[in-house]
């Protein structure tokens, strides 16, 4: 960096540093105490150097980072120790021993968790492992097929209330009989797919020629009718009071105690996610996922090429809702109550920011955005109101300097390698 531009750079700065400290100002420095119908001023200037020397140090780091964004990709750097710690570990896990140590160390971390960090914990992380299957359903629609759906709540939702009805109206019916209330849940899994994926046929029909902005459009108005239709069925759905007392499931006939029960939903959630993890997979590399990536990347070349883009959207909205709705399930089963206010668009906002974080089309980083977004908030909890600030902050860092997410799709390559022959003619392998 030569000192020209480090001047011109302190110079910014300088200014960034009046501006912010001319507009926090009157927030900051100056606080109003009323007292007796009397307002009195005090004036804080012990905050003014911290405001500006913030302001100078950001926005200086912020200059630079910008700069390094611009030119990082101009010469690959193969020994610096970012460097050299991926080439380590993807040279390690190429190798099959390895790769399936490090699986079943994870499987074994994963299934002590809750016995060695109590309920507490485990409660939060079966809220994460239920956005995990979010934002992998909510992939395929977002990733794969590149359809916007801010209405993904409500399909979460009518799995939630599959089982809450169920509960509410055949419960009595089962207490009666002396069946098992436990039933109920595994009854209302299977079935809550299938509701959410019929509700999903449904709102894909309407909006076939619709894509961006319009289909973002018209799916966040879909899941703000579905909530406000179960927040006005107070005959129903109990309106905004919502249904409680719904069952957690039951092991062989016997009513677990909260922490076993906690213990229980655990390991099932965990199965649903793997099991997700390995039927998004599989779609990923069939010829229903190619037609969908197809699909992603240009409507019209798709079609020309006799893709059926009817066939496609139905089955990719059908896809993203059957997760939402096994979720929901498992939603209701844990807190064992549930509301509208549960499900607003919030939630969908939510499972959008865990994709785009993460990677979007990356199964790697739809977990991992979905973990972070759910995890982070509970263990700082302190900060909970700068939460919004923290989002916002994240996404705007990501996008500029992580387009493709923290965990971007490794896409499958093919290479041909010219080989030369005994006899001295090439021969092309892949």
């Amino acid at each position: 960096m030569t000192r020209k531009l480090v001047i011109k750079e302190v110079l910014a700065s300088l200014v960034s540093m009046l501006w912010f400290s001319v507009l926090l100002f009157p927030f900051m420095v100056m606080k109003v105490n009323v007292a007796s119908g009397v307002a009195q001023i005090r004036f804080r200037w012990a905050a003014m150097p911290v405001i500006a020397i913030a302001a100078f140090v950001l926005s200086f780091l912020w200059r630079r980072a910008l700069i390094w964004n611009e030119h990082r990709g101009d010469k690959l750097s193969t020994s610096s120790p970012f460097a050299l710690a991926r080439a380590f570990i993807q040279k390690a896990l190429s190798k099959k021993p390895v790769r399936r140590t490090s699986l079943l160390v994870l499987l074994a971390l994963v299934a002590v968790y809750p016995y060695a960090l109590g309920m507490y914990h485990t409660n939060i992380m079966i809220t994460a492992l239920i956005y995990v299957i979010l934002a992998l359903g909510l992939n395929i629609v977002v990733g794969l097929g590149g359809l916007l759906n801010l209405g993904y709540a409500a399909f979460f939702a009518f799995g939630a209330y599959t089982y809450g009805l169920l509960w509410k109206y055949a419960g009595p019916a089962f207490v009666s009989a002396g069946i098992n209330t436990g039933w109920i849940f595994w009854i209302a899994l299977p079935l809550a797919g299938i509701i959410a994926v019929i509700f999903g046929i449904l709102l894909s029909l309407p909006v076939l020629r619709l894509r961006g902005d319009y289909l973002a459009i018209i799916t966040l108005a879909f899941g703000e009718i579905v909530r406000m239709v179960l927040q006005n069925s107070s005959a129903v759905t109990g309106g905004a009071t919502g249904i409680s007392l719904i069952p957690r499931p039951w092991l062989f006939n016997l009513r677990l105690p909260p922490r076993q029960a906690a213990t229980y939903i655990y390991y099932i959630v965990l199965i649903l996610v793997i099991f997700t993890i390995f039927v998004v997979r599989r779609i990923e590399d069939s010829r229903v996922g190619r037609a969908l990536e197809a699909m992603r990347e240009d409507e019209i070349a798709c079609e020309a090429m006799g893709i059926d883009l009817v066939r496609n959207k139905l089955a990719t909205f059908a896809l993203g809702a059957f997760w939402a709705g096994i979720a929901g399930v498992v939603l209701a089963a844990q807190t064992t109550y549930i509301n509208p206010d549960s499900f607003t668009l919030w939630e969908s906002i939510m499972v959008l920011m865990a994709i785009v974080i993460g990677g979007t089309g990356s199964i790697p980083g739809a977990i991992g955005g979905a973990l972070i977004l759910k995890l982070l908030p509970e263990y700082f909890r302190p900060l909970a109101q700068y939460r919004m600030l923290i989002y916002g902050i994240a996404m705007i860092i990501i996008i500029i300097f992580k387009p493709d997410g923290l965990i971007p799709r490794n896409r499958k390559k093919y290479t041909f390698v010219e080989k030369v022959a005994q006899d001295g003619k090439a021969e092309v392998q892949a």
